[in-house]
């Protein structure tokens, strides 16, 4: 079995309202409570670093399927929103809806349309991320199949 280790270091200099920064590997980035709950606002925030880890794993995921099913696509796009809860002031990340777009080339069969749409439904079942939040996060697709017109 293999495993992969990822790291990340923190230095959070002050209090509540402070910025923060953040590295592991690639990203570097300032972080701050956002500003929709009363924070600075500046950098990112740990709401929009799990919608982005959840996008990225679904999207990453789904263009895997698509390809190893060798269902070729003109275009993959994808819009996510994450839903927190404030209930007697405690927060709860409640939802992720995921929007994926499949835009298919103008030749592709009913098959091909079907089948991508089952790729789209399997690719967030399989994604890591998801996988980790089962039960605490729901996760909605809404999926938008497309055949190019040209």
């Amino acid at each position: 079995m293999a495993e992969h280790h990822f790291h990340l270091k923190a230095n959070w200099p002050g209090l509540r309202n402070d910025v923060g920064e953040i590295k592991a590997g690639n990203l570097r980035t300032k972080v701050s409570i956002p500003a929709e709950m009363d924070g600075p606002g500046v950098g990112t925030n740990p709401d929009e670093m799990l919608l982005g880890a959840a996008a990225t794993c679904y999207i990453i995921t789904l263009a895997a399927m698509l390809e190893r099913s060798r269902l070729e696509k003109k275009q993959l796009t994808l819009e996510s929103e994450g839903i927190v809860e404030v209930t007697n002031g405690v927060l709860t990340y409640k939802k992720i809806i995921h929007r994926p777009k499949i835009v298919l080339h103008r030749d592709a069969t009913a098959k091909e349309i079907s089948r991508a749409q089952r790729l789209a439904e399997r690719a967030e079942s399989s994604c890591m991320i998801s996988r980790a939040v089962k039960g605490n996060v729901e996760i909605e697709l809404e999926i938008d199949i497309q055949v190019a017109s040209e």
